[in-house]
C-alpha cells in the first residue's frame, strides 16, 4: 500500500540533498536567499549571505527554486 507523499518535506530534503539555492518569501515581503541546511515541522534553516538564519515556516508565503527541482516521488512510494 502506497503512503502518503509529504511533498513539502519531498522538495525541502531534494533542495538541501542538492544545496540548491532557493529564495523565500515571507509574509512581510521580505525575501531570503541561500541553500537549506536542516527543516522540521515547524522551521527552516538556510546558509545565506549574512550567516545562517532560522525562518519559522509560518512567515513563509512561498519558495523559489533557481532551477527546476526534480522531485523522485518514485522512491518516496517505495518506502
Amino acid at each position: 500500500m502506497a503512503g502518503i507523499i509529504n511533498l513539502q518535506d519531498l522538495f525541502l530534503n531534494t533542495v538541501r540533498r542538492d544545496r540548491t539555492t532557493i529564495t523565500i518569501y515571507l509574509n512581510n515581503g521580505y525575501k531570503l536567499t541561500g541553500s537549506v541546511t536542516g527543516f522540521d515541522n515547524y522551521v527552516i534553516i538556510m546558509e545565506t549571505d549574512r550567516g545562517q538564519q532560522l525562518i519559522y515556516k509560518h512567515a513563509i508565503t512561498s519558495i523559489r527554486p533557481v532551477k527546476q527541482v526534480k522531485l523522485n516521488i518514485s522512491d518516496t512510494e517505495e518506502q
